[in-house]
């Protein structure tokens, strides 16, 4: 049984490519490609996996590119598990311009799911326990917002702790379903869910409590991209300051900084503590290039000078 298991319904290949400039009409050569197994919760596991936590990946997959999903995941040395579908798993594609250095980012829909399908996902995840079941990533076509909602029913029936990382209907569908114990929304999305303008700190700290007060969820951690990120509890509101890192690409980023927090969750450590991991490991990602995530010996790095997070 793993202590803690992942779930992409809709993973992706992701490769990240460098060109000098990008041009319309014209052909852009690429170098230094790189292909990684993508995917919000395959790239939380992979995170995991190399914190050295004890965690499986359940995904979603189909076709050739399903199979070099399962072959890319297994390179990454994190066990996993795919659901087959009849559609071709998604290819994103992520390029760095040299010349201005902007990263453009090209992200595909996915194959459409069938309800059957996704029953035999959920099926999956029944017949794993786990202390901690994490949701993350985006939704496919031809599945419905509720199946959040259903698996937080999965993970109360086992007795895990539900972890969240999506956006839009999917997210709001999760929160009023109950039992989350952790989500995780940028700015945007919690500014979404409100309803208001959380532009300055005490507007975030006010909507990050508010998910908590109202029972939608026992956490809300809020990356807040360059300035950090926030860590909302029923003992208040924690903030981590950015570390200043210098940044070759943001990709996994939020999926780094989500891990550890799990991680550092799962082995009982304080929310200030898991908060301060999560900086870390957002930060170690955002110094790798293209889609390569965060190390353990790179988060600890980045950890070791810094201080407690203080509240808000």
């Amino acid at each position: 049984m793993p202590d803690i298991v992942t779930l992409t319904i809709n993973p992706a290949i992701d490769l990240w490519s460098e060109a000098e400039v990008i041009r319309p009409t014209h052909k852009i050569r690429t170098w230094n490609d790189l292909y990684d197994p993508g995917g919000g919760g395959i790239n939380v596991a992979r995170v995991l996996t190399n914190l050295g936590a004890d965690v499986e990946a359940i995904a979603i997959a189909g076709g050739v590119t399903g199979a070099l999903l399962g072959e890319l995941i297994e390179e990454a040395r994190v066990r996993y598990r795919l659901v087959h579908t009849d559609g071709r798993t998604r290819i994103n594609h992520v390029v760095f311009e040299r010349r201005s250095g902007a990263e453009y980012r090209f992200v595909l829909d996915g194959p459409r799911v069938s309800p059957a399908e996704i029953e035999a996902c959920l099926r999956a995840v029944a017949e794993v326990p786990c202390r901690y079941l994490v949701a993350s990533g985006s939704l496919p076509p031809g599945v419905p917002a509720t199946v959040m909602a259903e698996i937080g029913r999965i993970a109360a029936a086992s007795g895990a702790r539900y972890v969240v990382d999506t956006s839009g209907e999917a997210l709001r569908a999760a929160l009023a379903g109950g039992g989350v114990h952790l989500v995780k929304p940028s700015l945007g999305e919690l500014q979404e869910l409100v309803g208001e303008d959380v532009s300055d700190p005490a507007a975030q700290d006010a909507a990050a409590m508010q998910l908590v007060e109202t029972g939608r969820a026992d956490m809300v951690a809020v990356t807040l991209g360059p300035d950090g990120a926030l860590l909302a509890s029923r003992d208040g509101v924690l903030r981590k300051a950015a570390l200043p890192v210098e940044v070759r690409s943001t990709v996994g980023a939020g999926d780094s900084f989500l891990g550890a927090v799990i991680w550092s969750l799962a082995r009982g450590e304080s929310p200030a503590e898991a908060l301060a991991w999560g900086v870390a490991a957002g930060a170690a990602a955002i110094s790798q290039p293209g889609t390569k995530l965060c190390t353990r010996e790179n988060v600890e790095r980045l950890h070791a000078p810094v201080r407690p997070a203080t509240p808000s």
